[in-house]
């Protein structure tokens, strides 16, 4: 599959493979615990991957971002297959995960990661903030994923409609001050603000560049920006579209 490298971090970033964890010892005392776009929609990418439930799980960048791109498909056409749900498989994740891809999402009800990717149990490492807004909380949940698990793809995922974002728009046209913790959200929001355009317009434009600021900001982090001129990681922003269900990618 090819991509644009300012889709994808770089070019290299989609070839990479997984290395041998470092950190064995943290991976092992987390796993214990646990017994506790520009237009491009996903859906349109070549569909390689090995059908959900089958095969080896996707282990470079690219192959992440194929069955993604899968589980998107099935999930529009509503024919999900709601893999990895099976008693065997609950048995076998008492004992450690391996996750594909960390999908950085917001908290909005209409956008779980695991439904509009048609995922299961062990399948994405999620992490949801109201407007995907970054703070340390977030970044080391996501270093988490990146770096101790070695999952191959960090995806921003923004959506149609986003109640932070209109939060962030109406407080900075109108000056007013939002309730208590809501106002640090539209603070980290309002760089994103694209002044050129008006009314809903402008707050769906300010959808698309807020992943694009966080996208890059993660780009940016030097554990992850290693990681991805090695080839071993793609940082991806894209939105998902409440009227078709569709994830696409943004540049």
């Amino acid at each position: 599959m090819s991509l644009d490298p300012a889709t994808a971090g770089t070019s290299a970033a989609l070839a990479g493979s997984r290395g041998t964890s470092r950190r064995g010892l943290l991976r092992a005392a987390v796993a214990g615990t646990a017994v506790a776009g520009g237009g491009l929609t996903l859906g349109a990418l070549p569909a390689a991957a090995a059908p959900a439930g089958s095969g080896p799980r996707p282990g470079t960048p690219a192959e992440a971002l194929r069955e993604l791109a899968a589980g998107n498909r099935r999930w529009r056409a509503n024919r999900q297959r709601h893999p990895h749900e099976s008693p065997a498989v609950r048995r076998q994740l008492v004992f450690g995960q391996d996750p594909f891809a960390v999908v950085l999402g917001c908290i909005d009800s209409r956008v779980p990661p695991e439904l509009v990717f048609d995922q299961g149990l062990g399948d994405l490492m999620t992490v949801r903030s109201a407007g995907e807004v970054l703070d340390e909380a977030v970044l080391g949940s996501v270093a988490y994923g990146a770096l101790e698990l070695e999952i191959p793809l960090v995806l921003v995922l923004g959506h149609q409609s986003c109640g932070a974002v209109k939060a962030a728009v109406h407080a900075d046209e109108t000056g007013e001050r939002l309730p208590a913790h809501i106002q640090y959200l539209a603070d980290q929001i309002r760089p994103a603000i694209d002044r050129t355009q008006h009314g809903e317009a402008r707050v769906d434009a300010t959808i698309t560049a807020h992943v694009r600021l966080v996208r890059d900001r993660l780009r940016g982090e030097p554990d992850l920006a290693e990681r991805i001129a090695a080839g071993r990681l793609a940082v991806v922003g894209a939105r998902y579209e409440l009227h078709d269900q569709a994830v696409r990618l943004v540049p």
